[in-house]
């Protein structure tokens, strides 16, 4: 191994010199999605950069046409994923040593993240590989993003 220049120090962010300054990952609870926030931890330390973990709680369709209120089971199981989520961090935040921030949001998951990425002024996006057949056909989020063209996505199967 062969070393040239000064010996490297890390310093202070420059847009378009250095990597990444915030990453988010997108996260709802699935296996992928969970690997997508612990590979956008893993970069964010190695990168020295911001994490901000963003769950988009969106309301199923068959809620709207149900009879039955279903608040109560959605509330539920919101919780779990954010009780989970939340755990995986409380677990890792030190020995990460990062600055993560963990927000919930409503709405469509698409539209929270993108809204997330620009308020947080996100130089990179992090997803997992839906597991879901149907998105083959009507596409995935991952594909959505990527089909916005703002932000770098990273797909983590």
């Amino acid at each position: 191994m062969e070393d040239f220049g000064p010996a490297h120090v890390p310093g202070r962010f420059e847009l378009g010199t250095d990597g990444p300054g915030t990453i988010i990952a997108g996260v709802d609870g699935s296996r992928t999605s969970l690997r997508a926030a612990a590979y956008a931890a893993g970069l964010a330390r190695r990168q020295a950069s911001r994490l901000v973990v963003v769950y988009v709680v969106a309301p199923p369709t068959w809620a709207a046409i149900s009879a039955v209120p279903a608040g109560d089971a959605l509330q539920e199981a919101t919780n779990e994923v954010v009780a989970e989520v939340r755990s995986l961090i409380v677990n890792r935040y030190a020995e990460l040593q990062i600055s993560i921030r963990l927000l919930v949001r409503a709405g469509d998951p698409l539209d929270g993240i993108r809204r997330t990425a620009t308020e947080a002024q996100a130089d990179m996006v992090v997803v997992g590989a839906s597991e879901s057949a149907g998105h083959r056909l009507v596409g995935s989020l991952a594909g959505r993003l990527v089909r916005t063209g703002k932000w770098p996505v990273l797909v983590v199967p």
